[in-house]
């Protein structure tokens, strides 16, 4: 079976490098208007509940059934949601959780561990209702975050979490076997996707 872990197009918020989190943050006019129709055309998509990675979805996927699950939603930031690095230069708490390697809690948001635990809970389910089904193609649109989280948990080769720290509007494309999944909850990385109208498919 072949996965396709992507991300939602270009946002205001990503354009300033602000920490958008569980805010509903649509796509910018740019974002929107550089993405290009998927090469592939499932027959359902998984997307984040966030309008950012719907609306992605609707361009890239608009003949497919696009389900929503609530848990594929971008990592909750907190305090920190709607600012940038630059602007919480000094802010204490800021500082604090970027000096824990940002593995501490963010005041009133998750943990990377929790963040990471409900997105592979969501995934491991969606993997097992897809090999019960015998799908081809399991295809998520949701968030840099769950990207890193997945690929960090299940990709092989194993690399860690900001490795997997990919742009907006691509992905990567993993491939398993039911057996491969069974036995080692498992997937080998073979390439990268792209949909945005400057860039040619590889």
């Amino acid at each position: 079976m072949k996965i396709y872990l992507l991300r939602h197009g270009e946002t205001e918020y990503n354009i300033d490098k602000r920490y958008q989190g569980t805010r509903d943050i649509p796509l910018s006019e740019k974002g929107r208007t550089e993405l290009r129709q998927a090469d592939i055309s499932p027959e359902m998509v998984y997307v984040s509940p966030l309008c950012r990675a719907t609306e992605t979805a609707e361009i890239l996927f608009p003949d497919s059934k696009r389900i929503v699950e609530y848990d594929l939603r971008e990592m909750c930031f907190g305090i920190f949601e709607g600012r940038n690095y630059i602007e919480m230069e000094k802010d204490p708490d800021y500082l604090a959780w970027v000096g824990e390697d940002c593995m501490g809690r963010c005041p009133g948001g998750e943990t990377r561990r929790e963040f990471t635990e409900r997105t592979c809970a969501v995934f491991e389910r969606l993997m097992q209702e897809a090999f019960v089904k015998e799908e081809k193609k399991l295809v998520i649109l949701a968030h840099g975050g769950t990207q890193m989280a997945l690929m960090e948990q299940y990709a092989l080769p194993k690399m860690d979490y900001y490795h997997w720290c990919g742009p907006n509007a691509g992905g990567y494309v993993l491939e398993t076997t039911k057996e491969e999944w069974s036995t080692s909850h498992t997937m080998q990385y073979v390439g990268n996707v792209q949909y945005t109208k400057n860039e040619v498919q590889k």
